[in-house]
């Protein structure tokens, strides 16, 4: 553990006065649960006001090294690499690592572009950003059998069981369902599987990993929605889906980290079969 002293300049939040002294929002938030936060000498457990004169001390675990590479960060946002086995909130999560704030996730085992906010309003106007849809994400996966999408918009129905944590995908409205729409294009076909290109006009949980499954090609290494016999043939025991692009429309210039060639190239992410 590691502990902070600071004596208040001014009155205002406690929380105010310790992000001016470089204590992110999350080990803030994180201190007041485990009430490792003191204000006089009294431990606190509520973003309480302080006072000028007040003496404050927090004690912060330390930090981890972050096991994400860093693809993009300036004053308000940070794009990271997320690999396989990572989940994006929680405890020992991206967010935590980095003492970011969570916009938006990937599954545990999708890797990719993963944007977080260094702050409360960078984190509340990216959130308005995905409302608005001005922001665009791509993915690419290996999946069973041969596809011929051609960019075309796939429109279905989708179920989420949440005490399963499980969807599933109708052709037609049912009682609960959503409707999801992603475009699919397919970028190679090799052997027993194929390359796709997808982007989501709807985020929807495990939208993309369920949605082609229900068109007959899971995702090679999908253990929810693929098939055992599939993934063992190819030998993957994690999801072959990886988002590569993503763009905030309007307000910032696309961030792009692999590039399709490089894909397919590179034996870090999937080996052609």
């Amino acid at each position: 553990m590691r502990k902070i002293e600071l004596i208040s300049e001014q009155n205002g939040k406690l929380s105010d006065l310790l992000e001016r002294a470089g204590v992110r929002y999350n080990e803030i938030f994180k201190a007041l649960r485990n009430k490792d936060i003191k204000v006089n000498g009294a431990r606190v457990k509520v973003n309480v006001d302080v006072h000028k004169d007040d003496k404050v001390e927090i004690f912060l675990s330390e930090r981890k090294e972050a096991l994400a590479k860093v693809v993009y960060q300036d004053d308000n946002i940070l794009v990271v690499d997320k690999t396989v086995n990572q989940e994006v909130e929680g405890e020992n999560g991206l967010a935590s690592q980095f003492s970011a704030l969570a916009v938006h996730r990937l599954d545990r085992n999708t890797t990719g572009l993963v944007l977080l906010a260094k702050n409360r309003d960078a984190q509340e106007a990216l959130f308005e950003c995905f409302k608005k849809k001005w922001i665009t994400k791509k993915y690419i996966c290996q999946v069973y059998g041969q596809t011929d999408f051609k960019g075309e918009t796939q429109k279905a129905f989708l179920v989420k069981d949440e005490k399963n944590s499980f969807v599933k995908i109708y052709d037609r409205p049912v009682k609960n369902s959503k409707q999801i729409e992603t475009i699919f294009k397919t970028l190679k076909n090799d052997g027993d599987s194929s390359f796709v290109e997808c982007e989501l006009l709807s985020g929807r949980t495990h939208q993309i990993r369920a949605h082609l499954a229900h068109l007959g090609h899971p995702i090679i290494g999908d253990g929810k929605y693929g098939k055992n016999i599939v993934n063992e043939k190819f030998k993957e025991k994690y999801q072959k889906l990886h988002c590569f692009y993503l763009k905030i429309n309007k307000i910032s210039p696309k961030f792009e980290y692999l590039s399709q060639k490089e894909f397919f190239s590179n034996p870090k992410f999937y080996k052609i079969i």
